[in-house]
């Protein structure tokens, strides 16, 4: 299924994910840093739900309280939770 969330707080406005059978694929974040955010999304296909959360929640950016995969982790996290 494929999910969309708008983000708070980072360069990226919003994220689009797939999450089937608990495993995550074909993330595209939109705005923000390109080439770090390719390399993430690289980086989370084909990792479950619970690994992506575990990696990626809590990572801020400079001085705010939240990131762009930090975000990616709070989409996902409410994504399994519907």
């Amino acid at each position: 299924m494929t999910y969309t969330y708008r983000t708070r707080g980072t360069c990226a406005s919003q994220i689009t994910f797939d999450i089937n059978d608990n495993i995550v694929s074909n993330v595209s974040f939109y705005g923000g840093c390109n080439g770090n955010l390719k390399g993430i999304a690289k980086l989370v296909d084909g990792m479950t739900v619970e690994e992506v959360i575990e990696k990626l929640s809590g990572i801020t950016c400079g001085f705010k309280s939240t990131s762009c995969p930090d975000q990616l982790a709070q989409a996902i996290a409410q994504a399994a939770n519907k």
